[in-house]
């Protein structure tokens, strides 16, 4: 019986997986394969091989698929050829060039055994004008898949990230400049963590919605955490009721300390001319019930009464802490083995309240550097808050609390820092920034 010659294809692939793939798929059906993973090595071998069909990818170094058709297409004893481009991308324009070029076909990637072996076969038995796809390469349309955004889930919105003092102006514009700002939405109630700047835009929202009971937790009262109350509209409205919670050691009582800041020297309306009816509320016990929410509350490290927030969303753990320096003083490498058993001690409440947190929102104001000049200020190194992460078990970091002075691309900056360090400690949690109206569904 005389030798049956089996039809040759030559892959071209820089992709040694695919070369693979589509050897093994060609082999078990009956053809005789080659591989190479250049457009150079494609050409130094055609013209012994003989192939009868080259799938020739587009997007590879050195000679690019384009030239690669463009020279086998000029040349009388390679021009008869098929060639099916074979390419992940999906765009008219690839696609137009290809046929213009004289491909037989374009074959998109991932494909299925079955597009593989039709194109195939097409392109050695069915020859047909190149100037358009093979009627087995166009997609089948089907039922258009839609799907719209639940905002039915609870959610935390950031209104302010900002530490310190607000800023504007084009070097800040990605992440915003009102100071801090928390909207926790358990889909009952309408509970605040700051007011500072970021509090205003709240409140001009909230003015478009029925009224409903507004509750105001405080974390401390240094002015970038309160300072946006005045301009918060929603207790200039009759119907409004505001409760305000905080927590003792302030110096003066909460009610006196917001009183002073409405006071006829700083501002032109006074406390108790608000129409709204507002209650100030000590925190006393953890958690406090509002609605379907539990909030618990912690002493954080910094100048005066200052504390960090604990609640939870749709089953998720989520702690809101800025204003904390954790390791006061401590400027070695972020490993638990450098510290003394004393000094990890310190906080030993604040390291069992984090604890296992599915989401930790908290600072980490200083990069290293700056940090050598900030010991006491009450804001976190950068390296000690990556530990913190790691000793706590967090599973997710949003850093907020930015510093004033730390622009965009600073903060962009440190932000692949601190993705290198919680690298270098084996602890490579997801981590991002806060940003001035940062909307996140449980």
């Amino acid at each position: 019986m005389p030798e049956i010659k089996l039809k040759r294809v030559l892959v071209v692939d820089d992709e040694e997986a695919m070369r693979t793939i589509m050897y093994h798929y060609l082999s078990d059906n009956g053809y005789e394969v080659a591989t190479v993973s250049t457009g150079e090595e494609c050409l130094e071998k055609v013209p012994a091989y003989k192939p009868d069909v080259i799938l020739l990818d587009i997007m590879m170094p050195g000679i690019h698929g384009f030239d690669v058709l463009k020279q086998l297409k000029a040349d009388p004893a390679t021009s008869s050829i098929g060639v099916v481009m074979c390419s992940a991308k999906d765009y008219k324009p690839e696609k137009d060039l290809a046929f213009q070029q004289g491909a037989y076909g374009y074959l998109t990637k991932p494909f299925t055994l079955a597009q593989l072996l039709t194109i195939v076969k097409e392109c050695l038995y069915r020859p047909r004008s190149p100037q358009t796809p093979p009627p087995s390469l166009v997609p089948t349309s089907g039922k258009r898949f839609t799907v719209t955004l639940d905002r039915s889930k609870p959610y935390i919105r950031f209104w302010g990230t900002r530490g310190s003092v607000p800023v504007s102006g084009t070097s800040f514009l990605r992440h915003g400049g009102n100071t801090p700002c928390l909207e926790v939405n358990d889909g009952h109630s309408t509970i605040i963590i700051d007011a500072g700047t970021g509090i205003r835009e709240l409140g001009v929202r909230l003015m478009s919605e029925p009224p409903r009971p507004i509750h105001l937790f405080i974390g401390h009262t240094h002015w970038d955490h309160i300072q946006g109350f005045p301009f918060f509209v929603p207790a200039f409205r009759p119907e409004t009721s505001l409760t305000v919670y905080g927590v003792s050691g302030f110096g003066k009582d909460l009610r006196s300390i917001f009183s002073g800041q409405l006071d006829a020297d700083y501002f032109p309306v006074q406390l108790p001319d608000l129409p709204g009816t507002i209650e100030f509320r000590q925190l006393s016990e953890s958690p406090t019930t509002v609605g379907s929410l539990k909030m618990y509350w912690e002493y954080v490290h910094h100048p005066g009464a200052a504390v960090g927030f604990k609640f939870s969303l749709n089953g998720k753990t989520i702690v809101y802490m800025t204003d904390n320096e954790f390791l006061k003083g401590y400027r070695g490498a972020p490993d638990a083995a450098l510290l003394d058993a004393e000094i990890l001690s310190r906080y030993s409440n604040l390291l069992q309240f984090i604890n296992d947190a599915d989401v930790l929102i908290s600072e980490s104001q200083y990069t290293n550097e700056e940090y050598e000049k900030k010991i006491g200020w009450g804001h976190t190194m950068l390296s000690n808050g990556c530990l913190l992460c790691k000793l706590c078990n967090v599973k997710r970091w949003i850093v907020t609390h930015h510093d004033p002075m730390h622009t965009d691309d600073f903060l962009q900056e440190k932000l692949l820092l601190t993705r290198q360090i919680l690298n270098s400690i084996e602890y490579s949690i997801p981590v991002s920034h806060a940003f001035d109206g940062l909307t996140e569904y449980f």
